[in-house]
């Protein structure tokens, strides 16, 4: 059964103090806490295994080189790619998006459409802005509306043959909205589009099945999902990856060389030159066991329990507004207090223990749509508690009685 209490004794972080008040954590979406199991394995790897990988033939670089490519089969089974050779290791979602705009650069030509989302966040904005100034694409956008929701009826109007790829994230970090990327991704493959699809923010809250979403590329940061930072993932369908060009050259990428000629390996090498972040990567893998040991179904629950109950009790602050109110979306809540600066009350709640983020989260757009500089963000975790969310309540109340 779940047990919150039990899972933050995992955390060794969650009994610190702040200011001298309990940590209460509230930043998940920016990056999530670490459980002693997922710290134990980076220790393990340093402490017995550490060596290079898939070039020594001696024991410890063969252990390290099973380790890692035992860790991305973790990775493929989670996701249901139908390959390994699918699953390319990264240092996170942004490496990952930046991989295949680079790829497009070579299919792409003047008058082609790249449509994106009004929800992305900048990881997903920018490097496709980058590759319409290289190649003459066009960047259509598909706009939002006042619950944080994506307009279908646009995406539709926007879709034609000139249409080469469309990219969306699978939940907004800045509103929690949950994206119909089902639809997206079967309206697209209609005028024979490609698909990208951010799931930064949904994989430490649902479990992503790739083939199922009949996907084309599908991103992810490990240190969204209790895991170490500067690692995450690639998924690609083994037949777009074969046409995209390497992204990098190096070692390890290659097949043959000479200073004539290079040739690359085959997948998933060619796009994984130099010497990668191998603690990293067999540690995606421990962090993925953690979580699917609790289970998403569990997580997913408790989760939207605690959702309910921080909407509830915020929205009884007077002068409080919550940006983002879409039905179907996940465990963030963006609000502000009516004419106090989110900074200051971010601050605020530092002082009293509180984490959260405050600005625009990377997702400017969104902030210019609703004409706002930024907004406080909580993001809840399957290790937050009601109580906390108490404390933060409680906290708003002191910060706008102070501020106002």
């Amino acid at each position: 059964m779940f047990n919150v209490q039990d899972i933050r004794k995992d955390f060794p972080i969650l009994s610190r103090k702040v200011n001298g008040k309990p940590l209460a954590y509230f930043d998940n979406a920016a990056t999530s806490q670490t459980p002693q199991q997922v710290i134990d394995a980076i220790v393990d790897y340093y402490a017995n295994y550490n060596a290079n990988i898939h070039r020594g033939v001696h024991t410890l670089s063969q252990e390290a080189t099973d380790l890692y490519e035992q860790a991305r089969q973790k990775i493929q089974a989670h996701f249901n790619a139908k390959f390994s050779h699918e699953i390319i290791l990264t240092s996170g979602a942004t490496h990952s998006i930046n991989l295949v705009a680079n790829g497009f650069s070579s299919l792409l030509k003047k008058g082609d459409d790249i449509i994106v989302s009004a929800l992305e966040h900048h990881s997903n904005i920018v490097p496709w802005q980058m590759l319409c100034e290289r190649t003459g694409a066009n960047l259509k956008v598909i706009p939002m509306n006042e619950d944080g929701e994506l307009v279908m009826s646009v995406f539709d109007n926007l879709l034609s043959k000139n249409t080469k790829l469309v990219f969306l994230n699978h939940i907004s970090n800045a509103l929690g909205t949950i994206n119909p990327i089902e639809y997206v991704i079967e309206k697209a493959h209609q005028v024979g589009s490609a698909v990208l699809v951010d799931g930064a923010q949904a994989c430490p809250h649902i479990k992503p099945d790739v083939q199922a979403l009949d996907v084309d590329f599908y991103v992810a940061s490990a240190h969204k999902m209790c895991g170490p930072t500067g690692v995450g993932m690639l998924y690609g369908k083994e037949a777009w990856l074969n046409k995209l060009p390497p992204y990098q050259g190096g070692g390890e990428m290659i097949a043959e060389v000479t200073f004539e000629k290079t040739t690359y390996a085959d997948l998933p090498h060619k796009f994984e030159a130099g010497t990668p972040n191998i603690a990293g990567g067999i540690v995606f893998g421990a962090a993925i066991d953690y979580m699917n040991n609790i289970g998403f179904d569990a997580i997913a629950a408790y989760e939207k329990e605690l959702l309910d109950y921080a909407t509830q009790k915020l929205l009884a602050i007077d002068g409080l507004k919550i940006y983002g109110t879409s039905k179907n979306k996940t465990s963030v809540i963006s609000f502000n207090l009516e004419n106090i600066h989110p900074y200051d009350v971010g601050t605020i709640l530092d002082k009293l223990g509180i984490a959260v983020r405050t600005g625009h989260h990377c997702a400017q757009p969104i902030m210019d749509y609703y004409g706002i500089p930024g907004t406080i963000r909580a993001s809840l975790a399957f290790y937050n508690t009601k109580e906390e969310i108490d404390t933060l309540v409680e906290g708003v109340k002191k910060a706008k009685m102070m501020l106002s």
